[in-house]
């Protein structure tokens, strides 16, 4: 064995244990010329598919959703395609609280957290008030609006991989669908995609 390939075998240990310490990069977006006012108030009504995997078994589900988001708080209700109530999750800054028909209304601190508990698959419930907007938050807490042509293939910090392929016209546009997958232990490959209806400023 030569010396260079030995020097090279007794420095990959040390190398592949630097990297391995090294968080991954935040994903760089494209520059954009956007300009959009962020709602503090807003309602949002759209439509919402996911798949996932109990056990090993393909699961599905379809039905609505509506969002209420206020300057303290922010309501999520999730509806059967026969406009049932299927779950209700209210985030205010002392925590979150989830409520389904005939349980008891579970809390936590987290509402990411309770959702993918009460569901049985994960819910970026946090995520959603920046893209629903067609927004993103970046390193340092600032949040830039994304448009057509700089909005693939983004990589959110708790590792959702978004997609915005459907934009409705106007100025400035706004999503009109927004692809959402993300690979978990609990419940396998999900895929959540949203379809939103209506915007409202409040």
């Amino acid at each position: 064995m030569t010396f260079p390939y030995r020097a090279a075998l007794l420095a990959l240990p040390i190398f592949l244990a630097a990297c391995a310490g090294v968080p991954p990069a935040a994903p760089v977006l494209p520059e954009s010329s956007v300009t959009r006012a962020y709602q503090q108030s807003v309602d949002i009504n759209g439509r919402m598919s996911v798949r996932y995997q109990i056990n090993g078994r393909d699961e599905a589900l379809h039905g609505s959703f509506e969002w209420r988001q206020r300057p303290d708080n922010t309501q999520l209700t999730l509806l059967s395609p026969l406009g049932q109530t299927l779950a209700q999750i209210m985030v205010t800054p002392d925590g979150a609280t989830l409520t389904q028909a005939g349980q008891p209304p579970l809390s936590a601190a987290d509402a990411d957290a309770l959702a993918s508990q009460a569901l049985g698959w994960p819910l970026p419930v946090a995520g959603l008030r920046d893209w629903l907007q067609g927004m993103v938050t970046v390193p340092g807490g600032k949040r830039v609006a994304l448009a057509p042509g700089n909005d693939g293939d983004i990589v959110s910090a708790d590792g959702w991989r978004l997609r915005f392929p459907a934009w409705e016209d106007g100025a400035p546009a706004r999503p009109r669908r927004i692809d959402l997958a993300r690979s978990t232990e609990q419940a396998g490959d999900v895929a959540l995609r949203l379809v939103i209806d209506s915007f409202q400023p409040r």
